[in-house]
């Protein structure tokens, strides 16, 4: 499939996308595969809107790289959200990485700046703010509730290292447990967080045994698809997991996962255990919000934070409610 074909399957027969594009001042792009059901422009449009925008995101179903390269020369493209399988694979075309994307090693966010009368490709990963944020604004008292004590990350993906990186670098905790159903997985995160200047105090809790002989978590991420474990490793990793939450100590989760739901068996299990437990579709609000801090020059509280927020979760609730 080409990209314009992409393109055109979002929109009815014969609205290309230089139709798409006459309609709108600006327009930037939600770059990956899979993004059928992604929320992203959903998010965004919602911020135009109320700011009284003609902008929009374009839904680019592609992992072509040179022919997005292509299109982002067009002189109203303000910029894009990068997803799978493309956030890596990008980071070799951006002239400018933040802090962010060069530690993560992953780019979910392309910006644009000026640079001797030039246009130049900046890339930033808004993933770990997200997670910083889903904690700073949902938890009353942050040194009470996880500073300076341990914390767990369950997974072993990219957005593990994300939050890797957030509860290390912004939320001032000491040891991390890495909880992850596969060890080689995390033998290579460990190892990735290292090279890259992160990765002190990483610890892989493998065992029950080891679970109960450590200190309670006092913040967790939780980076795993909701399903049920069904191989040995899977009910090994849930069952460290679940002596872990069972410390005295009752801090709060985020849980990543809000696709189909938000309301994850993970997260209801934390819930009856007495753990606060932060909805995903809060770190989805906020590293859209900051996307667009970049995009739009605006500080976030000049962005309609309540109004998305709540329209994200009508449409979350929406969703849940029809695999019902």
């Amino acid at each position: 499939m080409t990209t314009t074909e992409a393109l055109q399957q979002q929109k009815p027969l014969g609205d290309t996308l230089e139709d798409q594009m006459a309609r709108l001042d600006r327009h930037g792009y939600l770059f990956g595969q899979k993004i059928t059901h992604s929320l992203s422009p959903f998010l965004h449009q919602i911020i135009y809107d109320h700011l009284g925008l003609k902008w929009s995101q374009i839904r680019l179903d592609s992992a072509d790289m040179s022919q997005f390269l292509h299109l982002a020369q067009h002189p109203s493209f303000y910029g894009a959200s990068v997803t799978m399988p493309n956030k890596v694979a990008i980071l070799s075309h951006l002239d400018e990485m933040t802090d962010e994307c060069r530690d993560v090693g992953a780019c979910n966010t392309l910006f644009l700046k000026q640079r001797n009368g030039h246009r130049i490709l900046c890339g930033t990963n808004t993933d770990v703010v997200g997670i910083r944020d889903s904690f700073h604004h949902n938890v009353a008292d942050p040194s009470h509730t996880f500073h300076g004590r341990p914390a767990l990350v369950i997974g072993g993906g990219g957005a593990a290292r994300s939050a890797i990186y957030a509860l290390r670098k912004w939320m001032h905790v000491t040891d991390i447990y890495l909880v992850n159903r596969d060890k080689s997985e995390v033998d290579a995160m460990v190892a990735d967080c290292c090279s890259r200047g992160y990765g002190h105090g990483l610890r892989h809790v493998a065992s029950v045994d080891e679970a109960r002989a450590v200190d309670g978590p006092g913040a967790i991420v939780a980076c795993v698809p909701d399903c049920d474990p069904q191989t040995r490793e899977e009910l090994v990793a849930r069952q460290v997991a679940e002596v872990l939450m069972d410390k005295r100590h009752k801090g709060a989760m985020l849980e990543m996962c809000y696709n189909p739901s938000p309301f994850t068996r993970l997260g209801a299990l934390a819930g009856e255990r007495g753990w606060q437990v932060i909805l995903g579709t809060e770190a989805l609000v906020w590293q859209g919000l900051e996307q667009d801090r970049y995009w739009t020059g605006l500080r976030i509280d000049q962005l309609p934070v309540d109004k998305v927020q709540e329209a994200i979760g009508e449409k979350v609730a929406q969703r849940s409610q029809s695999r019902l």
